[in-house]
Parts: C-alpha cells; sequence; structure tokens
C-alpha cells in the first residue's frame, strides 16, 4: 500500500553574524503515527534585537515536535497546533518578560507544515517563509507580517512571544505527487529573487545540492543574515481510507454466534443481551478475573461488508480514546483476541428509555441531575474533538442511583480521522443519527457540529420533562428542508405545567431549527435550564394560540375557511 513518503534537505549557516539564531527540525514518523499525525517541518528564525532569540527559534521547534504527537489522535491538526503554539507563545512571553523585562525578551518567527494524508496543514506567523513550486509554478504560500515604516526600516508586528495573544496564519492545501515545498528565513529569501529561486529548485535532482546552493547564492549576494532553507519533495501520496486505518489495528475474523456457556479467549458467555441482524451484545465474565464484562461482536452476515467493518471498528477506536465517568469505558482485553469483537464494562442498568417509561412524570430535580451528567459526557466528547451524532434516550444508561452513561460510538465524528478520509464520501452521504433526534442540519446533508449534539440533548431533556417530542412525531422517515421548515415547538405547558417557562425557554432554544439560534456551548444551556433567565420569562407572557393550542389553532382556522367559503358560495348564488 501507497504511503506518505517525502525527501527532505536542509542547509543552515550564521553568515556574518557572530552566532546562528534560525532554527529547523523535521520528524517523519513511521506507521500508524505517520497515518494519524503525519510528519513535520518547522523552521524559525530569532528575532533580531531579541534577547534570547536563538533560545526562542529553538523552543518553537523543538516543542511543537516534541508535544504535537502527543496530543490525542482524535484530534484535527489545526486544533492540536493551535493548542500548542498558543502554549508555547505564552510561555515564551512571560519568560521574556521575566528574564529581560521586555516584550522583545524571547522573541522568533516560526513557520510549520504538518503534512497528513494528501494534505499539508500551513501554520505560519512572522516573516520566515514558505513556498511551493508545483508544474513549474513558484508561489509563495505565507505572507511576512511585518510592517515597514521607510523604505529601509522596517519590524515584526506579529511572532511568537512578541504579544501574550497570539494569532496564527492557517491554511490546509491538497497535495499533489512531485510537489517542492521551500522554507526559508530572511537571510535567504530576502536577497534572492523568485526567478533565481525557481532556477535554483530545478537545477539539480539532489536537494542536497540545491539546498546548498541557496546558502551561497544568498551568501554571494550580500546577505546580512543568518541563512536557512530547508527543501521537501512529496514523492509518493498514500491512497487511505478509514476502514484501511481502523483495519490496521486487526485482522481476524468474525466469530461465530454464541450461546451461554460458550468460551471466547477467555471470557464464558453468561447472557445475551441485544441481538440483532447487525451486532450481538453478550453480558460475559473473564474466566481469570471474575469480572463481569460485555462483549459486542460484528454479524457474520456482513463479514464481507467493508463499510460495515469499517464502522464497527470505529467503535472500538473511539470508545477507547474516551475516559469519563459518564461515557461506556471500552476496555482493553486481557486475553490476545482471536476473532474480531470489543469489550466494555458491564453496568447493571436500564437504557433512558426504559427509564421514560417507568417514569413518566419524573421529579424536574432528577431529570436536571440526569440532563447534568448527560452535559458532562458530551462536553468530554467534544474535548477529543469527537461528535456523537447519535445521542437519544435508547443511547443511554442509568443505574439504580441515578448515574448516567452515553454509550454506543457507531455514529461518533473524529476530527483527526475525518482530516484522513471522511467516514461517508461525499457522493453517498448518509444521515448518522435518528430521526426525531438527529438535527435538521445533518437530514439537509451539512457536517454536523457541537450544535447538532445539543440539538439531540434538548430534545431529549424536553421528552423526559414532557413524555413527548418537542416537534411531535409526524416527520417522514427522509425529511426535507421543507418539512422542518413547517415544524412548531410545542411549548412545556400543553404536557406539563410543572415546568417553569425559563426551563421552557432554554429547551426551545436548543432544539432551535437553525443551528445559529442555539447556544453556543452546552454549558450556557445547562446554565439556562437549571437558572431562570429573564428573556425566556418575558417571551412567555404571550405565546401564539398556534403554540399554545396547536389543534384549537387548526380547528378555528378550518371553521373560519368555512365561513369564507359559504359567504362566497352565497354570494354567487
Amino acid at each position: 500500500m501507497l504511503k506518505l513518503k517525502i525527501l527532505v534537505s536542509v542547509a543552515s549557516d550564521k553568515g556574518i553574524k557572530p552566532r546562528n539564531e534560525d532554527f529547523v527540525g523535521t520528524h517523519f514518523p513511521d506507521g500508524s503515527e505517520l497515518t494519524l499525525k503525519g510528519a513535520v517541518a518547522a523552521i524559525a528564525d530569532g528575532m533580531s534585537g531579541s534577547e534570547a532569540g536563538q533560545q526562542a527559534s529553538q523552543c518553537c521547534v523543538v516543542s511543537f515536535l516534541a508535544d504535537y504527537y502527543s496530543t490525542p489522535d482524535s484530534w484535527s491538526v489545526k486544533h492540536a497546533a493551535q493548542k500548542i503554539l498558543s502554549a508555547t507563545n505564552s510561555w515564551l512571553y512571560s519568560q521574556g518578560q521575566a528574564r529581560y523585562q521586555s516584550a522583545k525578551g524571547m522573541v522568533s518567527t516560526l513557520s510549520l507544515i504538518v503534512f497528513k494524508a494528501t494534505t499539508a496543514h500551513l501554520f505560519h506567523i512572522g516573516d520566515s517563509r514558505i513556498y511551493r513550486l508545483r508544474a513549474g509554478n513558484l508561489e509563495q504560500l505565507t505572507r511576512d507580517h511585518r510592517v515597514w515604516v521607510s523604505s529601509d526600516k522596517s519590524y515584526l508586528n506579529r511572532a511568537m512571544g512578541i504579544d501574550p495573544s497570539l494569532e496564527v496564519d492557517y491554511q490546509a492545501i491538497s497535495l499533489e505527487l512531485g510537489d517542492v515545498f521551500l522554507m526559508t528565513t530572511d537571510g535567504v529569501h530576502d536577497f534572492i529573487d523568485e526567478k533565481s529561486m525557481k532556477k535554483l529548485l530545478q537545477s539539480d535532482p539532489d536537494l542536497n545540492v540545491v539546498a546548498h546552493r541557496f546558502i551561497q547564492k544568498a551568501s554571494d549576494n550580500n546577505s546580512d543574515d543568518n541563512l536557512t532553507c530547508q527543501i521537501l519533495c512529496v514523492t509518493e501520496l498514500p491512497e487511505i481510507k478509514e476502514d484501511a486505518i481502523m483495519r490496521s489495528q486487526t485482522a481476524l475474523p468474525f466469530p461465530p454466534p454464541l450461546s451461554i456457556g460458550d468460551k471466547l479467549d477467555g471470557y464464558q458467555i453468561i447472557a445475551e443481551l441485544h441481538a440483532s441482524k447487525r451486532t450481538q451484545i453478550y453480558q460475559a465474565v473473564d474466566i481469570d478475573s471474575d469480572e463481569m464484562v460485555v462483549l459486542k461482536t460484528p454479524s457474520i452476515l456482513y463479514d464481507d461488508d467493508t463499510n460495515y467493518i469499517e464502522n464497527f471498528l470505529h467503535e472500538e477506536w473511539a470508545g477507547k480514546r474516551l475516559n469519563h465517568a459518564n461515557i461506556l469505558n471500552v476496555l482493553t482485553p486481557n486475553h490476545a483476541r482471536t476473532r474480531l469483537y470489543y469489550v466494555t464494562e458491564f453496568l447493571d442498568g436500564k437504557t433512558l428509555r426504559e427509564w421514560i417509561e417507568a417514569n413518566p412524570k419524573p421529579d424536574i430535580k432528577i431529570v436536571v441531575k440526569i440532563i447534568e451528567q448527560l452535559v458532562k459526557g458530551l462536553q468530554a466528547f467534544h474535548r477529543m474533538e469527537m461528535l456523537h451524532q447519535d445521542l437519544k434516550p435508547e443511547n443511554v444508561l442509568i443505574d439504580a442511583n441515578g448515574g448516567v452513561k452515553i454509550i454506543d460510538f457507531g455514529s461518533v465524528k473524529i476530527a483527526g480521522i475525518a482530516e484522513i478520509s471522511p467516514l461517508y464520501s461525499d457522493e453517498e452521504e448518509n444521515v448518522l443519527g435518528t430521526l426525531n433526534y438527529t438535527a435538521p442540519e445533518s437530514h439537509a446533508g451539512q457536517r454536523g457540529i457541537m450544535k447538532s449534539d445539543l440539538f439531540s440533548l434538548g430534545v431529549i431533556a424536553y421528552e423526559l420533562l414532557n413524555g413527548a417530542l418537542p416537534f411531535g412525531d409526524t416527520l417522514p422517515d427522509k425529511p426535507t428542508a421543507a418539512h422542518f421548515a413547517k415544524l412548531i415547538y410545542v411549548p412545556s405547558s400543553q404536557h406539563n405545567e410543572m415546568i417553569p417557562n425559563w426551563m421552557d425557554g432554554a429547551m426551545r432554544k436548543a432544539t432551535a431549527i437553525n443551528p445559529a439560534l442555539r447556544y453556543d456551548t452546552l454549558s450556557e444551556f445547562l446554565y439556562d435550564f437549571t437558572h431562570p433567565n429573564s428573556a425566556f420569562l418575558k417571551a412567555e407572557k404571550f405565546v401564539p394560540l398556534i403554540e399554545r393550542n396547536t389543534t384549537l389553532f387548526w380547528k378555528i382556522t378550518a371553521l373560519l375557511l368555512l365561513i369564507m367559503n359559504l359567504i362566497t358560495l352565497y354570494q354567487l348564488v
């Protein structure tokens, strides 16, 4: 299988300066780390006049190369990089102030490329540069953050460590075979015009020779600064789909249907908890530790269905990267696996659907505790840049003590994986989730966002309190935008007069058809759900009849139409 391959060459010299304050580095990992995190190339230039420019440039490059590969695999490149760069910038700024009492204490430019799958992610601040040579055309991909006050005087207005806040330029570009990226500091590109750069890049197939020619050319042109360039050439691109990523972890055969008493890899089946044509879920005991667990196995009906296998492996991959009290814990098997399945903790409880049916009129305080736990669980997903995308009462377990766990990871969207290859292609987009709980934008083919999970949470909160759905249950199997445009939120007062208007207002906002009208964060919703919001109290002083009593509204409307028709008929006669 093809994988990402990049040739790299570096040349650097102090030039006429007493020391070299430029710093350059790369990291090209192997195996799954290359697939999930990608390869990194970086170049930095300690600012002239900075008290510790050399230390600053080294810190920028070394800290990123070390920290980037420690971030969760589920994070997108952009999210991971921005977290690291923000932390590095804060440290440089604080050290500059503490050690040198100056905003220029530890300052450096920084330009980064993260090569992941078939995309180059560029991050840039300062006046080091990134160029790309493609099909004979040389293009500068970054812009200098430098302000010129005269023809011969300028200063950096953006750089690492110069300000406590950080604004980094970011762009993602598709890679093509044969792309050549040139990374330079100003001691090079300020002394070589682009025509000469292009000629140099095409002067020799040996990148090492080319890199040193750049340094020599800039020196010959009387460069008065440190000289550094890094050249990278894309020689091979991967053809990766998510199922290939997941399958790389295991290539095991499907287990056969299991019966009580059967043994599988050190587990003994105690009971069958659920069975469908797609999966089987068994309660089992670890024979060695006597620990009660759950085994989820794929159906042998799909042993040749790559999309199905992809989804099944996706569930375990996502679950193992989540560790939270309100999320089902996916376990690492204590025994070597000979078949394809995954193991989770055993929870002695019932689904939230069963709980709703057993508690048609629950105490509001109990509902609030359930929602609080669901918010915490969803926040754990979102911190890992994951979306659940199928939150519904059937996918929530509640134990006898009121403890809540979000389960089922089959529809989870993982930002870091989606960058490599989406779970579904754009040409054949499937709506993940369940009718009436899935956000309208997902039905419209749009990508899920945090507010999509919020919509599902709002629907669950409404159902817990009212025993009904906020818009009724009249949607067709494949609703369109026209269907959603006709939906009208039914105030809680029509179902449960004990629900405060401000609490209903919070649910109304959380389930707004237009995601732009929903809360921006889960915490905002939770606060309004548990604290009176005066805006909702004012808004509820007048509620249109169509919302207060939809049936009565349409009866009156029909009666008026009948009267108008009779009057028209009478006039015609």
